[in-house]
């Protein structure tokens, strides 16, 4: 014991272990009776809170980047998927107006399978049309298997477009009613006056690929609207085809005969489905 006493040290820790128990025993009596911590506590506790702040800013702050850079990448996603579902939207759009516009035609075709009774009607479909060639000719479908002749006239929609002037095995070409070839063969056409006189002539291109009846003599008794027949004279061509309709009637440039402009009855814009018209009894 006396040793023990002697060594200062070992008494100095001694001493102060007491001190620290007493003073934590006190400590925790006192905060049980008080409302509010000690001075030396509340300003442990707002140390120890600030420091904590400090510590966990920038943990939080690249936490929450780390976050938004994985919310960016998903948004960019979901984008791109939306822009996707836009393109095959538009895409399935398109498609079915295609679709839409074939059917047209093709009900058309029916219509005028039903109208024509003393035709023979063989249904194609266009399968090229040049754009250097565009209001001159296009290819369809059917050739000579499918008894397709030629010099055979070809309808789309209500009127005639054009007629067969090449013909092969499974293909066809047809030289449109717009062609500016003057070497062609032309439509010899008709229309009822209004003094119920039939008025004839042939279908000409005028203008900016503007059909005309011409060569038309009385062409201003024709009212407008008048229906504009094929008039089966020449042998090409079957009678009662129909072309189209009187838009207006001038004089050609030397006063001799009238330029009836005509409004086209078929579809010469952008056929998919046409009607090659075959005689039922060939002369």
């Amino acid at each position: 014991m006396k040793k023990f006493l002697k060594n200062k040290k070992l008494l100095t820790i001694f001493v102060l272990v007491i001190l620290v128990l007493s003073m934590l025993s006190i400590s925790v009596r006192l905060r049980n009776r008080r409302q509010s911590p000690f001075l030396v506590q509340k300003i442990g506790n707002d140390t120890v809170s600030i420091v904590t702040r400090v510590v966990n800013w920038p943990i939080n702050l690249v936490s929450n980047g780390a976050a938004n850079v994985e919310d960016l990448f998903n948004t960019q996603a979901e984008n791109d998927h939306l822009k996707k579902q836009i393109d095959n939207l538009a895409q399935t759009k398109a498609r079915n107006s295609s679709l839409e516009a074939e059917n047209t035609q093709l009900k058309q075709a029916l219509k005028l399978k039903k109208t024509l009774t003393d035709y023979t009607i063989i249904n194609g479909s266009v399968i090229s049309r040049a754009a250097d060639t565009w209001s001159d000719l296009l290819i369809i479908d059917q050739g000579s298997r499918a008894g397709v002749k030629k010099n055979m006239p070809v309808m789309a929609g209500k009127g005639v477009i054009g007629r067969v002037v090449e013909v092969n095995s499974t293909t066809s070409k047809v030289e449109l009613i717009t062609t500016t070839d003057k070497s062609t063969n032309k439509f010899a056409v008709e229309a009822d006056a209004a003094n119920g006189k039939k008025v004839h002539g042939v279908i000409s291109v005028v203008g900016n690929n503007q059909i005309a009846f011409t060569q038309v003599v009385d062409g201003q008794k024709l009212k407008k609207g008048t229906r504009v027949y094929t008039s089966g004279m020449g042998g090409l061509s079957p009678k009662g085809l129909l072309i189209g309709t009187v838009k207006k009637t001038t004089r050609d440039t030397f006063g001799l005969s009238d330029v009836v402009e005509i409004q086209p009855a078929g579809n010469l814009n952008d056929p998919s489905v046409v009607s090659v018209i075959k005689r039922k009894v060939e002369e």
